[in-house]
């Protein structure tokens, strides 16, 4: 079963949309609400944002499968990172708007849960684990960009509207804080949306799990608010005039993480481990 699309390339770069996938096997959509087969959570075109990809030689894995099947941005203990704060499941059981995703009587059970991790989590997150150490026969060290998009305002995860773009690095343990500079810069020269840094989007178990400076692997996660490219509401539709601003200023945020991990001073950076807190206050997309 295909849980994943890779497009590879040859340089120490990769991104993952691990939130765009928008299929349902019959079993499982059969057993949901209406509204729920609507996928109103996914990442909506997001992946169409990093149109720069091929020509930068970047490795990209995209996801298949919708979130609703199993979270591949959650850990399968399902461990709460931060207490107090709200979150949605491994396997979700309601919308980020607290709607039903299953109809009576039909939530999956523990079984069915640990199905899906067999079947879609593991496959998914095996391709990606796999891409990362083919790059790193090649590389001493590599950036994984993990891409995301949310509604602009869901009072569930955040209180009011939240920034259009949101760098995360678990808090500067995920990657170099040079990286972090380099990427941050050219999203901070312009004054046309607003950025926030390891504020309410640090990272989820992708950019945490993956992201271990010690290792080679530094990652960052892209959070993008869906009112800067796209409608909100249903079609969904994408906006060409605004998506392209989005989409030319992620090319730069792309770019200059390549720049940054091939330049002397990514490729010689020291192969140092920061603390790592699996309780810290990290928050999940």
């Amino acid at each position: 079963m295909q849980t994943s699309i890779v497009k590879r390339g040859r340089a120490p770069l990769l991104i993952s949309f691990p939130h765009v996938g928008t299929r349902l096997p019959a079993a499982i959509s059969d057993r949901m609400t209406p509204i729920a087969r609507h996928l109103p959570d996914t990442d909506w075109h997001v992946d169409r944002l990093y149109s720069c990809t091929e020509d930068l030689g970047a490795t990209v894995v995209t996801a298949t499968h919708s979130r609703y099947v199993v979270d591949l941005n959650r850990a399968t203990d399902e461990r709460v990172l931060y207490p107090g704060e709200d979150t949605s499941e491994l396997v979700p059981l309601t919308t980020f708007d607290y709607e039903e995703i299953y109809l009576p009587g039909q939530r999956p059970d523990a079984r069915a849960i640990e199905e899906r991790i067999a079947l879609y989590w593991k496959p998914w997150h095996d391709t990606l684990a796999n891409e990362i150490a083919r790059l790193l026969k090649h590389h001493r060290q590599i950036v994984l960009l993990d891409g995301h998009s949310i509604r602009s305002e869901v009072p569930r995860l955040f209180d009011g509207r939240l920034a259009d773009f949101n760098v995360g690095t678990a808090d500067g343990v995920a990657a170099h804080p040079e990286l972090l500079e380099r990427v941050v810069a050219p999203l901070s020269e312009q004054d046309t949306f607003s950025v926030a840094i390891n504020g309410r989007f640090k990272g989820g178990y992708i950019t945490r799990h993956y992201g271990r400076p010690s290792r080679g692997v530094h990652a960052v996660q892209l959070e993008l608010s869906q009112a800067i490219y796209m409608e909100e509401t249903l079609p969904l539709r994408w906006r060409d005039n605004s998506a392209q601003s989005v989409s030319d200023l992620i090319t730069r945020y792309v770019t200059a993480a390549l720049d940054w991990i091939t330049s002397d001073a990514g490729s010689r950076a020291p192969l140092q481990d920061h603390s790592r807190s699996e309780t810290s206050g990290v928050s999940e997309r």
